[in-house]
């Protein structure tokens, strides 16, 4: 199965948080899952990290780069396609970086790992 990160979820996987819940690491160790970061994570990561909302060991760039490569985990580009779903979407989730994570997962269909309940608003699989 293809499954996408929300943000949180790849922060809270990288240091094992004990936020995360068993079905979640079991999802992420699973080796017949393809697992998917969006770039629009990475966004939101360096954003953050500039903002000192979120402190990395590396800037954001070297962070995801090394993270998502040890851990055998793809990049998703953000696609025009993306983009258009995100401006249909109803404004149940008004996060812009989540709201482009659900319409990818929508345009790719892949199920969302995400704590996150307000995602379940839309035509989404969400994981927890």
């Amino acid at each position: 199965m293809k499954v996408l990160l929300d943000t949180h979820t790849f922060l809270w996987l990288m240091v094992d948080d004990p936020r995360l819940s068993s079905n979640a690491k079991a999802t992420f160790s699973d080796v017949n899952n393809e697992i998917y970061l969006s770039l629009a994570s990475a966004w939101e990561m360096a954003i953050k990290s500039s903002i000192q909302k979120l402190k990395l060991p590396l800037p954001a760039k070297d962070y995801v780069l090394t993270r998502t490569q040890a851990h055998d985990i793809k990049l998703l580009d953000i696609a025009l396609e993306h983009i258009a779903i995100v401006e249909t979407l109803p404004l149940h989730h008004r996060d812009p970086f989540d709201r482009l994570i659900i319409a990818q997962g929508i345009v790719e269909k892949f199920p969302i790992l995400s704590d996150d309940g307000a995602f379940d608003s839309y035509p989404i699989q969400r994981l927890w």
